[in-house]
C-alpha cells in the first residue's frame, strides 16, 4: 500500500470514528471536489438499508456537491461493493480514488471508480 496523503488519512480517521461511534458494519468518508468531507456508517433498519459509501454519496449530492475526489470504506467485506462504485461513477464519473480498509482502519487496497 502506498503512503496516503494527509487528506486521505483524514478520510480514514473520519470513517473509523464514525463506524466505531455507531457500531455499524461499515464506516466510510468521502471528499468532494470543493474539499468538503462527509462521513457515514451503514444504515441497517428493517425498512431501509444503505451502505456507508451510499450514505456518503447521498450526503454529497444533497449538499450540492459537484463531484468527488476520493473515498474510503472500512469494512469486513473482501471488496468494495459494485453498487457503491456505480453510485460514485453515477455522481462523480470515473477515476475517483477509492480506498478499502478493514474495520480497524488498516488499508488493504486502492481502486478507482
Amino acid at each position: 500500500m502506498t503512503e496516503l496523503s494527509a487528506e486521505d488519512r483524514k478520510l480514514v480517521t473520519l470513517a473509523r470514528a464514525t463506524r466505531a461511534r455507531t457500531g455499524a458494519a461499515e464506516g466510510a468518508a468521502v471528499r468532494d471536489s470543493d474539499g468538503r468531507t462527509y462521513a457515514a456508517a451503514t444504515v441497517d433498519l428493517p425498512s431501509l438499508r444503505v451502505s456507508a459509501l451510499g450514505v456518503c454519496v447521498a450526503m454529497a449530492v444533497a449538499s450540492g456537491s459537484q463531484g468527488l475526489e476520493a473515498a474510503v470504506v472500512l469494512t469486513s467485506a473482501d471488496v468494495v461493493f459494485p453498487d457503491d462504485l456505480a453510485a460514485i461513477r453515477d455522481f462523480a464519473g470515473t477515476g475517483v480514488v477509492v480506498h478499502r480498509g478493514d474495520v480497524r482502519g488498516s488499508l488493504l487496497e486502492t481502486t478507482a471508480s
